[in-house]
């Protein structure tokens, strides 16, 4: 019997990548297509899928190019962003952009923020369907992005026939099947799934003003909702020579990336279900997601879910997340004026190297230490956990005139700080709701980078472990290929026997008091920006 493999797709904000995955959880190739994203007005960002569906094409036939027997790849899963694909009756793309108009852009991303009126009229309602989002939908979320075209956009509004999540969109081009994925409609359009009934709620769509896409028994948004890693149908002819793979691939029903991220981490040197849950994943790109699950439903203030089966199989997952974290690292080496010495090739690294050499000049014992006069309050670009308040700022406190790398390398550092006590904060609000974390898994840009590691591990006092397959978040899609393929009993046993070794980096002891009292100063920054709010919104 010859080898067996899988294919996770994996759409993340500005590339497609596709892996061939053996049995054992090895990447085995790995090709990556970017793709664009069109940020034509402030808060306003937008993709096309058929740019899309045309990438994953090429990057699947790129990875699978060397198998000789197509049937010996089983599986294909798919993750994406939870970005919001509208398609009209013929299933083609329909504008989501009010600038241009142009069809192509038929996507309105998870990171487009001009929902927020929308956001904040669904959360003044009050209605029961927010407890599983912490108390408040974000604008990130699919309902108030649904309400802002409703409103604004009434002729893609009456166009519309179809409103898919982006990973359900993959799994309609690959099978036909219009099927939804339990993970992204509970987590991110409030369809409810509470271990006793699974239904969109109509009482809550028609308070906000939602009403109409109950009509036909949901066409619009999914009238078959399945559990990720269920088989959803095998590839189509069409798909099947696009994509140049046999028909007899079974195709899985998606996670969001974060989640299939999620999934791959959290099953990192498991041997049982048990081992899964009381680990934190930290899925780190553009922005971060916190994944953990529980056994019983935990319901955290500011922090979405709890959702069942959202991830783990009969498990409820809550997610935290923080707005931007790769995206504020490049924002503050990019808008610094001696960005142009940094190399783009190794930036973490050389920024790094210039902390080390900084520290034995000054004789430190840590690195770390160089920031006490610096310090950075992370939320530029909002703050998603445990605040859940979208106009959250940035704040800098201890600038000067220096221009110099090494400012920049401490400016860098101290952003870093920043984040891992942003993840401090959601930790809190999650271990003081009952949930116990005794580890963080980490994959995705940041987690390459040695500082980041280490400063997470020191400022939240727990281990930090770093699977050895880098590509979590691809592992995670192709999981769900294997489980779909029926090789495995469910999703939970592929995810174990596929989830691979990790190495762990633990807190250094020494460095607690001043990791404590620099995240005392966040909190205060955090405090004090609020108050300055309410200072000024007198004016």
């Amino acid at each position: 019997m010859g080898e067996t493999y899988y294919i996770g797709v994996d759409v993340g904000t500005s590339s497609v990548r596709a892996g061939l995955v053996s049995r054992l959880g090895s990447v085995v190739k790995m090709h990556t297509i970017p793709i664009t994203v069109s940020n034509p007005k402030p808060d306003f960002y937008e993709q096309d899928s058929e740019e899309i569906w045309t990438s994953v094409c090429e990057a699947v036939k790129f990875v699978t190019s060397e198998i000789a027997d197509k049937s010996s790849i089983h599986g294909l899963g798919f993750d994406a962003t939870c970005s919001l694909v509208v398609l009209d009756g013929s299933l083609k793309p329909v504008t989501v952009s009010p600038a241009t108009g142009e069809d192509r852009f038929n996507i309105m991303m998870w990171m487009d923020h001009r929902a927020k009126e929308q956001a904040d009229r669904i959360n003044a309602g009050g209605h029961e369907v927010l407890k599983y989002v912490g108390g408040k939908v974000s604008l990130e979320m699919q309902t108030p992005k649904l309400l802002w075209l409703k409103t604004h956009l009434k002729e893609t509004w009456r166009r519309a026939s179809h409103f898919l999540d982006l990973p359900d969109f993959l799994t309609f081009r690959a099978t036909g099947r219009l099927s939804r994925s339990l993970c992204s409609t509970v987590c991110k359009w409030t369809y409810k799934c509470d271990g006793i009934s699974q239904e969109w709620d109509r009482g809550f769509f028609k308070d906000v003003g939602l009403e109409d896409l109950a009509e036909d028994g949901w066409r619009k948004i999914g009238q078959e909702v399945l559990p990720p890693g269920t088989d959803c149908g095998q590839l189509s002819a069409e798909a099947a020579a696009q994509l140049g793979l046999s028909e007899s691939t079974h195709v899985a029903t998606s996670l969001i990336d974060a989640h299939a991220g999620g999934l791959a981490l959290v099953s990192a040197q498991a041997k049982a279900k048990e081992d899964l849950v009381g680990r934190l994943g930290l899925i780190c790109g553009t922005s971060t997601c916190h994944m953990c699950v529980s056994e019983q439903p935990i319901f955290v203030p500011g922090v979405w879910g709890p959702y069942l089966s959202a991830m783990v199989p009969d498990c409820w997952l809550n997610e935290g997340g923080q707005s931007a974290t790769g995206a504020l690292v490049d924002h503050v080496i990019k808008s610094h004026p001696a960005s142009a010495k940094c190399p783009q090739s190794d930036k973490y690294g050389w920024l790094e190297g210039i902390l080390t050499v900084m520290a034995k000049e000054k004789g430190l014992a840590h690195v770390s230490l160089l920031t006490k006069d610096v310090h950075v309050y992370p939320d530029f670009h909002g703050n998603r956990s445990p605040l859940a308040e979208p106009s959250m700022m940035g704040m800098v406190c201890g600038l000067t005139l220096d221009v110099s790398e090494r400012n920049l390398a401490v400016l860098y550092l101290a952003t870093i700080q920043a984040l891992a006590y942003g993840t401090r904060h959601i930790v809190e609000q999650l271990q003081a709701s009952g949930h116990v974390i005794t580890s963080v898994l980490m994959c995705g840009g940041l987690s390459n980078s040695p500082v980041f590691i280490s400063t997470h591990a020191d400022a939240l006092g727990v281990p930090v472990l770093i699977p050895a397959t880098k590509q979590s978040v691809l592992l995670g899609s192709a999981m769900l290929g294997a489980a779909a393929s029926g090789d495995f009993p469910d999703l939970t046993s592929a995810a174990i026997a596929m989830g691979g070794a990790a190495q762990a980096f633990h807190p250094t002891k020494e460095l607690k008091e001043y990791h404590d009292k620099k995240y005392g100063i966040f909190k205060r920054m955090q405090t004090e920006q609020l108050e300055y709010r309410r200072t000024m919104g007198s004016i």
